[in-house]
């Protein structure tokens, strides 16, 4: 009787510690992020931007000259845009690199065929980028989407779950803070 209990006794050990294990070898779930996420809460104050609506205006920036001339047709991708914060390294939250999450936004596509994007930027708010200047690099994200994704309309949110990394990223529409290898991009309800 002594050896049964003994043998069961080691049995639910075994279960337990094969039980424990499991659970910690587990993945764990995406780490939800918000766009303020991705700003450093160790920024100077003179560097944090003031948020404004669209239709708020803004008062002229007096610094930068007279307005470059225009464009021809279809080249407009050939030239920087002018980035708030532009002049110095994008200001980035290093703890974040390699990290698992998921975050929301909207696409402004970098590389398509037809309907299926496979490289794009994912920016906070719709228009960035394209109507209106870029954000500063902490505030767009640069995703590479292997399998690509069928994209709805270009003004429709999605979410984006994958690895995030703080290496900066350099396209022709504006300079991304921060690089996602996407293992999902979901349409959300608006």
């Amino acid at each position: 009787m002594a050896t049964y209990f003994v043998t069961a006794l080691r049995g639910l050990l075994s279960l337990a510690l094969i039980g424990g294990l499991s659970s910690g070898v587990a993945a764990e779930a995406p780490r939800q992020l918000k766009w303020a996420d991705l700003i450093p809460k160790t920024m100077p104050a003179d560097t944090v931007l003031k948020s404004k609506t669209f239709f708020g205006g803004s008062a002229p920036v007096t610094d930068a000259g007279p307005p470059p001339p225009p464009l021809p047709e279809g080249k407009f991708m050939s030239v920087k845009r002018h980035q708030p914060g532009d002049d110095r390294p994008p200001a980035i939250v290093s703890e974040l690199n390699g990290k698992d999450v998921s975050i929301g936004g909207y696409v402004v596509p970098l590389d398509f065929d037809s309907t299926t994007v496979k490289e794009f930027l994912l920016v906070p708010f719709v228009g960035a980028c394209i109507h209106v200047p870029p954000p500063p690099a902490n505030q767009i994200i640069y995703v590479k989407a292997d399998k690509g994704f069928e994209v709805g309309g270009q003004f429709d949110p999605v979410t984006v779950t994958g690895k995030i990394n703080t290496s900066a990223a350099f396209t022709g529409l504006a300079d991304a803070g921060y690089t996602l290898t996407a293992d999902s991009v979901v349409p959300r309800k608006q």
